[in-house]
């Protein structure tokens, strides 16, 4: 899933899969720009190029189209993109593998592959919309849903949540976890999560803390 909180801002990422090492390869988010999943026969050049072309002014619709274009394998893409007024673009190849699909809503897109089914994409987008949290917290949240409907088919090893926000300091997301090799990826993210806000709950009481 990829999406945007109208309220803050924020953009992010979150994702889970039977592949190791699914951070460096499928999500990609830059603060006041845009975010975009990257999945299937996964191409990290969907993220590099298509932030460029969201920075230069181009829609979600167009960029992926002409990443699309330039594409000989594109029909073994799968490629969700949204930008920071929420405009959103998606596309799932047709060689990309049962079941799969993708939809949009309000402030974000879903999709996946290798699924046990369209439910799994039903309970993310309902957990996302049903929350009012932080959007770390509402993509969180969607992972879980997708993971407790059956998520991908062939199992799971890793997970990764990535949100960037306008206050953040220079390239460095605001949040940026990875599970990797884990027979739980989800509930672990989940635990990075909960650590995460309680260093920054610490922070915000203790500023002028040192150690």
């Amino acid at each position: 899933m990829v999406a945007r909180c109208p309220k803050t801002l924020a953009l992010g990422v979150c994702v889970c899969t039977a592949v190791p090492a699914v951070r460096d390869r499928v999500p990609h988010a830059e603060a006041g720009v845009g975010a975009i999943a990257t999945q299937a026969r996964t191409s990290i050049l969907y993220g590099i190029k298509g932030l460029r072309l969201l920075r230069m002014g181009f829609s979600p619709q167009a960029a992926l189209e002409a990443m699309l274009k330039e594409d000989p394998q594109r029909e073994s893409r799968q490629v969700i993109v949204i930008d920071k007024d929420g405009r959103n673009a998606a596309f799932t190849g047709k060689e990309t593998i049962d079941w799969k699909g993708h939809f949009t809503g309000k402030d974000y897109v879903v999709a996946g592959n290798m699924l046990v089914g369209g439910r799994v994409l039903d309970a993310m987008a309902q957990a996302f919309e049903g929350s009012e949290d932080e959007l770390e917290e509402r993509l969180m949240k969607a992972l879980e849903a997708g993971q407790e409907a059956g998520g991908d088919k062939r199992g799971k090893t890793s997970a990764a949540l990535l949100v960037v926000r306008k206050e953040q300091v220079g390239t460095r997301p605001f949040l940026d976890l990875r599970v990797d090799e884990h027979w739980e990826p989800v509930k672990e993210l989940r635990r990075k999560l909960e650590n995460f806000k309680t260093m920054t709950l610490l922070d915000q009481e203790f500023p002028n803390k040192k150690e």
